[in-house]
């Protein structure tokens, strides 16, 4: 088998690569080969394939990535949701631009098998969907790191330790530049000095030696990330930030070399040196400020703990969280973290879900109750049955639909990306027009005036203006228990002028009233007993209601239980056959809406059925009103009832018995017109209207079918958080505007300027620097403002909305 002429590996039989070195064509392995090889030759250098005294060692891979095919990490970060279908999450080290997330999304997006790539720049994550029927985890990861990102688990070890990693470093790197910039000034000053005071030649040459010295380090060293870069850009054929920057410093620093082996008037050794400085100071005051504005969904990495207190006989074993499996029971401690998702065994306590649900209220927890992974225990300590761990777990789901919201490219971010590459395209063409240009009127400016408009309009704003403000708004959102699942739903959310609402779930809440019910055979207990019991694994709003009204007595067991959409169900308890539902549904007679429960012999019972507004209803259409947008309700119930509930919550707009199919006509009609139109509903009869608007808003209690077809998840017990969302998306909309305008402004000003040579080179780096941190910084100010005061949520509102939304 060939080797490679440039590193030594084998090249593949169907390859056919050569690069020409030393008058020949030579054979590579892949197109980094061949770059190399080439710009060895182009240097002048191709004696160090001749005078190397072995072959180029192979570089290892960082890991062994089949670890991540056994069992035991499969089960702790891999969900899968479907026989051809797993998902992951990984974090990911060198990760920094959007070049760097096409490169990955196009070469990983290849690989047989994989059938998602999602990339969040700003929190370091690459979101994976593939086939296992197809291919190994351990197969893509090693890809992703054979383009020099190493992925490593979503853990907070692996949070902390890259964090660390990425600090230090950055700090060594700036530390070289610095020593480097501040030696090669002095060294500097001592030949503008010569200039008018009259310096030896030999004096000369040795002061420029001196600079060139300090000055390598610096660009071999300190400036690699850059170079490196612009290596993958080419490589994936995609201009960006680094590509302009790379180019500036190879030439100053090769330029200087040249001058000074020719004995010639100019060097920038200390220019090169301030510019790597500049810039590197500039990138890690960004990386401090990225690193905050992914604090949040790195908050909510940290939350599971990586140990648990595992019953074993009479005694507990502490274990890693990976060994648990459902059925297992765990002890927490006072102010402990919560391991896996499961049912409090007892005693009674109050848990802290702040940073899942938003709802700084404790709440109480019965046992039997839920409890969900990451949340606190403030009375202790407390045992817990394992129902679900790893990735199934409420919380692996909302870090996953805060990672994939981010990591989505919306609209306006592959607007801005494709104007950052045509943008660098445009920069390079004025880049070689100064140059000529000097070259006719002043040829020894040229040089420095053509490198000060390659660095002066670096597109580093442009390719952060974007993400860092998406970033930071779907992390407060989370924050407060606001779920972003579709990156564009923000925009529309900011730029919507109706509001349609379902009513029956979203606006209001039901309630069986026991006042009215009317029992015919046994006792009222026992009916809402069985009722309760055929609801028992439904989120439909009516079928809480019946478990409400059941109170806290042991349920009977239900078997061959059979939902009928907008009808009811029907079961089997005790060996007999049950339904529950609408009249017609159990072929009873009645003169209103109830529910009646009947068996084989007839009904059974007429439970009535009463309405209040779900809390935070009224404040929410007050609100939406006070701002000049229209608010509707589109339900399927009864006139009177819809009606009814209009008028109490002052709603002027509203249709009543309206299947699904006039639903998405009224919504058509209403984008027809011209409007932005979101739809808020619940259950499963409003999933297919809520892939009909242009926002679709699941509230947290609603089936998974609603919630899949959702932009957005709302905590069902705070209703009014909608007010909060749209106002921290019409933030973000703004600032990701001025973001843009900042960059495009900024260059229209400093460019002509640069182009005629008023901006030297190491001032130009300090401007391009600013320009991304303006950026960033100005990112971080969405969701600054106080927020309003939020009425208690539900006992069970976000964990439900989690739970559904990760089956």
């Amino acid at each position: 088998m060939t080797a490679c002429f440039h590193c030594g590996e084998p090249v593949p039989a169907d390859l056919r690569l050569t690069a020409r070195v030393q008058d020949g064509d030579r054979p590579v392995c892949c197109i980094g080969c061949r770059a190399a090889a080439e710009w060895i030759e182009g240097l002048g250098l191709a004696d160090y394939y001749r005078l190397r005294s072995m072959p180029a060692q192979p570089v290892a891979t960082p890991a062994d990535y089949r670890a991540w095919d056994r069992p035991q990490l499969t089960r702790l970060h891999v969900r899968t949701t479907a026989a051809d279908r797993a998902d992951v999450v990984v974090l990911v080290e060198g990760l920094r631009c959007a070049a760097c997330a096409w490169l990955i999304e196009r070469a990983l997006g290849a690989l047989p098998g994989v059938r998602e790539v999602g990339v969040n720049v700003a929190a370091r994550r690459v979101l994976l969907g593939y086939d296992p029927s197809r291919t190994r985890l351990s197969e893509v990861l090693a890809a992703l790191a054979r383009l020099g990102y190493a992925p490593h688990p979503l853990t907070a070890d692996a949070i902390d330790s890259l964090r660390q990693r990425e600090n230090r470093d950055a700090l060594k790197r700036l530390v070289v530049a610095g020593l480097g910039a501040m030696q090669a000034m002095m060294y500097a000053v001592a030949l503008y000095a010569g200039v008018f005071d009259g310096i030896d030649p030999a004096v000369r040459d040795f002061f420029r030696w001196l600079g060139f010295l300090v000055a390598t380090p610096v660009v071999l060293y300190s400036a690699r990330p850059f170079f490196a870069g612009a290596l993958r850009e080419w490589r994936s054929r995609r201009l960006s930030m680094d590509t302009p920057v790379a180019i500036a410093v190879a030439l100053i620093y090769v330029a200087s070399l040249v001058e000074t082996l020719r004995g010639g008037h100019e060097i920038y050794f200390d220019s090169v040196s301030m510019f790597v400085f500049f810039l590197l100071a500039g990138r890690a005051i960004e990386m401090r400020a990225r690193h905050r504005a992914g604090d949040v969904v790195d908050a909510l990495a940290r939350l599971q703990p990586p140990l648990a207190e595992r019953r074993s006989g009479a005694a507990f074993q502490t274990v890693g969280v990976h060994e648990l499996v459902p059925g297992d029971t765990v002890r927490v401690g006072a102010g402990a973290a919560i391991p896996a998702d499961g049912v409090l065994a007892g005693p009674a306590c109050r848990v802290d879900e702040s940073l899942v649900s938003g709802e700084s209220a404790a709440r109480r927890r019965q046992p039997g109750d839920p409890v969900i992974a990451g949340s606190l225990v403030l009375d202790g300590p407390v045992e817990i049955t394992v129902q679900r761990i790893g990735p199934d777990t409420v919380l692996a789901g909302v870090v996953r639909l805060v990672t994939r919201a981010a990591a989505e490219r919306p609209r306006l971010a592959r607007l801005a990306d494709a104007r950052a590459s045509r943008f660098v395209l445009r920069v390079l063409a004025l880049t070689a027009i100064t140059a000529a240009a000097w070259c006719a009127f002043d040829p020894e400016r040229a040089f420095g005036a053509a490198l000060a408009v390659l660095v002066v309009s670096c597109p580093c704003a442009f390719a952060l203006a974007v993400p860092t403000a998406l970033t930071r708004a779907v992390a407060v959102l989370a924050a407060r228990g606001v779920l972003v699942v579709d990156a564009d739903a923000l925009e529309a959310l900011a730029t919507a002028d109706r509001f349609v609402f379902d009513k029956t779930g979203t606006l209001s809440e039901p309630e069986i009233d026991l006042a009215r019910s009317v029992v015919l055979r046994g006792s009222r207990d026992d009916a809402l007993a069985i009722a309760a019991a055929l609801e028992q694994g439904s989120t439909h709003p009516l079928a809480r209601a019946l478990r409400r009204a059941a109170g806290e007595r042991p349920l009977p067991a239900a078997a061959a239980l059979r939902h009928v959409a907008g009808a009811g169900v029907e079961g089997t308890l005790d060996g007999r056959r049950y339904r529950l539902g609408r009249p017609a549904f159990v072929d009873a007679v009645a003169t209103d809406e109830a529910l009646v429960l009947s068996d084989r012999h007839g009904p059974l019972a007429r439970f009535a059925i009463d309405e209040r507004p779900r809390e935070g209803a009224a404040t929410l259409l007050q609100g939406l009103r006070d701002a000049g947008v229209g608010c509707g309700i589109l339900s399927g119930d009864a006139p009177g009832r819809v009606a009814a509930m209009a008028a109490r919550l002052g709603v002027a707009d509203w249709r009543a018995g309206a299947q699904p199919a006039d639903k998405l006509a009224h919504l058509a009609g209403l984008r027809g017109e011209g409007h932005v139109v979101v739809m808020v509903g619940d259950g499963v009869n409003d999933a297919p209207v809520l892939a009909g608007a242009d926002v679709a808003v699941a509230v947290g209690e609603g089936a998974a079918l609603a919630q899949a077809a959702s932009g957005i998840l709302l905590p069902a017990g705070r209703l009014d958080a909608l007010l909060e969302a749209r106002a921290i998306a019409r933030c973000m909309l703004q600032t990701l505007r001025r973001n843009l305008n900042w960059a495009l402004g900024y260059n229209l000003s400093v460019v002509p300027l640069a182009a005629f040579g008023l901006v030297p080179p190491w001032l130009a780096a300090i401007g391009m620097s600013l320009s991304s941190v303006v950026v960033i910084v100005h990112s971080l100010r969405i969701g600054r403002a106080p927020r309003a005061p939020a009425p208690a949520a539900s006992a069970d509102a976000l964990p439900a909305a989690a739970r559904e939304a990760t089956a």
